[in-house]
């Protein structure tokens, strides 16, 4: 009986790895583009029409949501993307920051000290490091700074002025004519956030425009790959740092209504602001603490474990968080109808992620994964041994085309029906055992009329 259930499994398991398994012609070391259009909110993709953009997930993947990392700005979040690190473990916590030690100050026009990001990895030097292989980029944050004193081996300096079709001239042609080859690249665009930031998500005729210029955008650069002969053969993925939230001009949190300035130091701004006291840290907690209660207000060594955001230096001893909606000032009036920052675990704070190429499935959507799982994901598209990250591979093996991948309605399928087919079988070898094993029926032994029975 057990070996013919271990048959049974064994058939099982052949036939269904043969559906789903490896594929045998599949390289695991490809080509990687990484793309973000910075504050490209996840429902856009419902709300607004996009067919360049739906054409690229049609034929590769989609994942409606990414869990981004807390807290929710640009510089932290697209570190996140290519270290697979939480902000406390990679340094960069904030878009503005200060180091108590050596008084230095970084900002998103002050960024290009290496003291910042040497506390992780990019994946642009580890793919510099291994083999003969070049990394490129066009603007992605932190890409022209000297990280572990390595740059990428093709960059682009930031600057806000240059279109998108030369920064995506420049990629594509060191993609496509570098010897030895860039294997990895990253682009950076500013759109839809400085709208979204000026307008707000709500304006939908303002969204509605600039929504159609980024996926005009994508179109390019499909159209650009395709023409260089890169589109079959290079992967593509498509992401974003951050959502965006409506925020309103009466919804403001006014700092100077409850401290007076000369008590802290603001070293980040809204909707989360890191506070630095001059004065009693407890004293300056216990005001903020009273001053609004569509604010929340923590102590360093209380921020809540799921925001992975303690346990680094710089991180000031008092952080606000300000409710989705609500903007923090000291006394100012809203300079912006759109904000992000806010918790993580709000929807409007989702970007998306899709993805297209020989590394990828062709038509496949999945709910979520973290921002962090897209690191080492990366690094094996690449085939690049990954540097120690947050970061879960299994989280994105549906939609790697050399994975054995089932999800939860499969496998509960796979599992009833391997137990049909076990029961099955076990009843029908025990009905068998049980036919061959059964003595004939006991007869009585008749006497006949002239036989006498036996005296003793």
């Amino acid at each position: 009986m057990l070996s013919a259930i271990k048959l049974t499994l064994m058939l099982f398991l052949s036939g269904f790895i043969a559906c789903y398994g490896s594929n045998p012609n599949y390289d695991s070391i490809h080509k990687l583009l990484l793309v973000s259009f910075d504050g490209f909110r996840a429902d856009y993709l419902k709300n607004y029409r996009l067919p360049h953009l739906q054409e690229f997930i049609e034929d590769g993947v989609l994942v409606e949501h990414l869990i981004n990392a807390f807290i929710t700005k640009t510089f932290p979040n697209h570190y996140s993307i290519v270290t697979g690190l939480y902000e406390e473990s990679h340094g960069i916590v904030a878009n503005e920051m200060y180091d108590e030690d050596t008084k230095k100050k970084f900002s998103q026009f002050n960024d290009a000290d290496p003291f910042w990001w040497n506390e992780a990895t990019p994946i642009w030097v580890t793919n510099q490091q291994q083999e003969n292989r070049r990394s490129a980029a066009a603007m992605w944050p932190g890409t022209d700074v000297k990280i572990n004193n390595t740059t990428p081996h093709f960059f682009m300096k930031y600057n806000y002025s240059v279109t998108f079709e030369e920064r995506m001239g420049n990629v594509t042609m060191w993609l496509n004519n570098s010897q030895p080859p860039v294997t990895f690249a990253t682009l950076y665009w500013e759109e839809p956030d400085a709208s979204g930031h000026k307008y707000g998500p709500d304006d939908k005729e303002n969204m509605r425009k600039v929504l159609e210029q980024v996926d005009n955008h994508i179109g390019s650069l499909m159209d650009k790959l395709k023409a260089l002969g890169l589109w079959e053969s290079i992967n593509v993925i498509i992401t974003s740092d951050h959502g965006m939230a409506q925020c309103f001009p009466k919804r403001l949190i006014k700092l100077d209504d409850c401290i007076g300035r000369g008590n802290y130091t603001l070293i980040d701004t809204s909707p989360v602001a890191a506070v630095l006291p001059r004065s009693n840290k407890t004293y300056v907690y216990n005001l903020l603490k009273n001053c609004s209660t569509s604010m929340k207000v923590y102590l360093k060594e209380e921020i809540p474990d799921r925001f992975h955001y303690r346990h680094n230096k710089r991180i000031q001893p008092i952080i606000l968080v300000a409710d989705e909606g609500w903007t923090i000032v000291q006394n100012e009036t809203l300079k912006k109808l759109g904000a992000h920052g806010y918790d993580n675990a709000l929807p409007s704070m989702h970007p998306f992620l899709a993805a297209h190429g020989p590394a990828f499935h062709k038509g496949y959507k999945q709910d979520t994964i973290n921002t962090v799982d897209i690191y080492p994901m990366m690094c094996h598209i690449l085939g690049l041994k990954p540097q120690p990250n947050n970061g879960t591979f299994t989280n994105t093996k549906c939609l790697l085309a050399d994975q054995w991948c089932v999800n939860l309605p499969e496998a509960i399928g796979i599992v009833v029906g391997v137990l049909m087919v076990l029961t099955t079988l076990t009843c029908l070898i025990i009905i068998t055992k049980n036919r061959m094993s059964s003595p004939r029926p006991f007869s009585r032994l008749q006497l006949q009329d002239d036989d006498d029975p036996l005296i003793g």
